[in-house]
């Protein structure tokens, strides 16, 4: 035990811990953020799908997630073909609480193992607010397991365990190819499979709710961004601001453009065009200066608004625009660390297009469509291959009585007390 504290870094350790609680925060307040949009007779069948991703999204990892992600790399020969990790690690093998993690030395792995289990839980649970009040939940159980199998620990593997791209040298600092990504164009190949709702005159029963979750996604991203250089140092405190710059830039961008073309500053917006920014500039966090977070946040406000208004134009169903935000935020934010990313603010990082240099520029791009491309096919053959097991659609008749009483025999207000 002794041995085990002149290990570690006592600061960063306890930083960490804070930054995988924020990052567990982050699930349910995505369930208060989806909640508050959901219609009234939906409510409830939206957050459990968040709750039940955080509960087996943690068992998967327990079981072989982590490992699949973490144990082998491309350059030792020892996974996958640089597709995914070994099983190695299942169950936890051969780690303890004495085990320090080998990226930096600084902290125990039982804590790396947590924080990443974190942005496992909450990747696939962004994809459910496309089909919200229209799946079934023994049809998006299947889902969550097999995505999170095919899609989830393949990309981060790739990216972050040693794989294919990390070997190619593509960098993606807090999830902008890993999960804004995949998610968002998942979300849009739901879209497409599901089809649109039978009541599209659908409208959000709590905007206070949405606020509540809004406010607690944005405080929980910066354990999200800054905890992902895995220790505290200046990079961590770079990240840490650039978030909060960027989702600020990002809210009053679209602010103005909503208030310009709708005449009024809508509520809903304002909080959509934060949530923007920080999936755009999640990718960047820690390898981008100061200065070029505010350009950041403004592409995130004007690209995802102007994704938002193209999906509602070609009438794509995406109830919660998850594609508009966090797929097209997570594309805006790879390829715009392409072009700002300099070694000059994180050594580990690369030069971008800013600084004359186009290779890294160029390999950011051809990852994120790589992802993009991949999660959107992938995603709508596994729903045509689960709807040959179980209808992925509920019935009109469970639609239009909602999924709270059709499927869950609950109501989230009691309506006979108000």
């Amino acid at each position: 035990m002794v041995n085990f504290l002149l290990d570690i870094n006592p600061g960063s350790t306890g930083f960490m811990l804070v930054c995988t609680s924020l990052v567990m925060l982050m699930t349910p307040a995505l369930a208060f953020f989806y909640g508050g949009l959901a219609t009234k007779r939906n409510i409830l069948g939206i957050m459990t799908q968040s709750f039940v991703s955080l509960g087996w999204s943690t068992i998967l990892w327990f079981v072989c997630g982590y490992s699949l992600c973490f144990s082998g790399s491309i350059a030792e020969g020892n996974d996958f073909f640089g597709i995914l990790g070994n099983f190695g690690k299942a169950f936890f093998n051969g780690i303890d609480a004495n085990s320090v993690f080998a990226g930096n030395g600084e902290i125990p792995e039982f804590v790396f193992i947590a924080f990443q289990m974190m942005f496992a839980i909450i990747t696939p649970a962004l994809i459910t607010g496309a089909f919200v009040n229209r799946v079934s939940f023994k049809a998006f159980f299947i889902f969550l397991t097999a995505w999170q199998f095919f899609v989830y620990y393949p990309f981060c593997h790739m990216v972050w365990g040693g794989g294919l791209l990390a070997e190619w040298g593509v960098l993606d600092f807090a999830g902008g190819i890993v999960v804004h990504a995949t998610a968002g164009f998942a979300a849009l190949a739901s879209v497409f499979f599901v089809g649109a709702r039978t009541d599209k005159n659908s409208t959000p029963n709590s905007i206070p709710l949405v606020a509540i979750g809004t406010g607690l996604l944005w405080f929980g991203w910066y354990g999200f961004n800054a905890g992902s250089e895995l220790k505290v140092d200046g990079i961590t405190a770079n990240a840490f601001l650039n978030t909060d710059v960027a989702a600020s830039f990002a809210l009053f961008t679209w602010m103005v453009i909503e208030w310009i073309r709708q005449r009024k500053p809508k509520f809903v917006g304002i909080l959509t065009g934060s949530i923007a920014g920080l999936a755009t500039i999640t990718p960047c966090a820690g390898f981008v200066p100061l200065w070029a977070a505010p350009i950041i946040g403004i592409c995130a406000g004007a690209g995802c608004y102007l994704a938002v208004e193209l999906k509602n134009h070609r009438n794509w169903d995406d109830a919660l625009d998850v594609w508009g935000v966090h797929g097209i935020g997570g594309v805006i934010g790879t390829i715009l660390l392409g072009v700002f990313a300099m070694k000059s603010v994180n050594p580990n990082g690369a030069d971008g297009l800013i600084t004359g240099e186009f290779t890294f520029f160029g390999k950011e791009v051809v990852s994120v469509v790589i992802a993009s491309v991949y999660a959107f096919v992938f995603t709508y053959l596994l729903l045509w291959v689960i709807n040959k097991i179980t209808p992925v659609r509920i019935s009109k008749d469970d639609e239009l009585q909602g999924i709270d009483a059709s499927i869950h025999g609950e109501k989230a207000y009691d309506e006979g007390c108000l």
